[in-house]
């Protein structure tokens, strides 16, 4: 192996030369940067603190604005400090780093989507059942199993990404991903690629499959019930459906983007991009704060304690 390579330097070539513009981007950025931490870091304290939010699809939903905060975490600091100091470059480790973080958010994004389908379903096809299924133990477990295994999964795909010797050293991306790592590698590793395609499968695809079948379950489930019920399902689940499908449209276009990007204008390169690490971690915490009425009525009361205390 070329043990230079282990401190590469790598420069990324998508921000073109510098420009006064760059302050404006800058400040763009870190608006959407601190809407989305606000954003989830005030969801987090209202399930926190609302003992009637203390239930698993909740406590699901406080591990989804954790994983939203590690997305945005993981690619927005990196990206303001390039615009502002108009430094390029990276370290391979610090690459390294952030494709871990940023391949972490990811498939726990997923593998928390699918475990929070997984409660719609008991909760809906298993009502009478859902409290002895659905026990803290239980929930317990999914929340290790949502966060561990992505996280090992994804710690040993960067190791082997890492004993790849580098004969390029240029990123023509916005931040760094794993497919870009391999390509700039001087060999070609069917052991790194057929990992990469088993964690694909593993913890994308197969979610991604189970939440499908959960929601064909939980429509069979609710064709068979009165109006009134379908309206209830409906609405407990429209939010979980928009993330989903909102999630899955994202790393669709991160998908398009690490294919055919060097074909496709600059504007879409970087909406395409920014999309997947954008988007998703903003636009969660609202949709659930929208569209739950238990979290409506928790900010509501939460609202109202803080303008009685202001007034006492």
């Amino acid at each position: 192996m070329n043990q230079s390579s282990l401190n590469a330097t790598l420069i990324f070539t998508s921000y073109g030369s510098f420009h006064p513009l760059n302050y404006f981007f800058f400040a763009l950025t870190l608006i959407f940067y601190l809407l989305s931490v606000c954003s989830n870091v005030f969801l987090m304290l209202v399930i926190c603190f609302e003992s009637s939010l203390h239930k698993p699809m909740y406590i699901l939903l406080f591990n989804l604005a954790i994983n939203g905060l590690l997305g945005s975490s993981a690619v927005w600091p990196k990206i303001m400090d390039i615009l502002y100091s108009n430094t390029k470059e990276i370290s391979q480790q610090a690459c390294l780093l952030q494709v871990f973080w940023v391949n972490v958010y990811a498939t726990c994004v997923y593998t928390t989507l699918t475990a929070m389908a997984y409660d719609r379903y008991v909760s809906i096809c298993k009502p009478l059942q859902y409290h002895t299924i659905m026990t803290a133990s239980k929930v317990k477990q999914l929340l290790l199993l949502v966060n561990v295994i992505p996280a090992c999964v994804i710690a040993l795909q960067i190791y082997l990404t890492s004993r790849l010797p580098l004969c390029k050293y240029t990123i023509d991306k916005m931040f760094c991903d794993n497919l870009t790592i391999v390509n700039l590698s001087c060999i070609r590793s069917t052991i790194v690629n057929l990992y990469g395609l088993c964690v694909i499968i593993g913890l994308i695809l197969l979610p991604i499959i189970i939440v499908l079948v959960s929601y064909v379950m939980i429509l069979t489930v609710c064709l068979k019930t009165s109006k009134d019920a379908q309206k209830k399902a409906l609405s407990t689940c429209s939010p979980h459906l928009i993330t989903f499908i909102n999630f899955s449209l994202a790393s669709l276009f991160n998908v398009i983007y690490n294919r055919v990007h060097s074909s496709r204008p600059s504007g879409i390169n970087i909406f395409f991009s920014l999309h997947f690490v954008m988007v998703p971690p903003l636009l969660h915490p609202i949709v659930y704060g929208i569209r739950t009425q238990e979290i409506r009525r928790s900010i509501a009361r939460i609202l109202r304690k803080r303008d009685l205390c202001m007034v006492v």
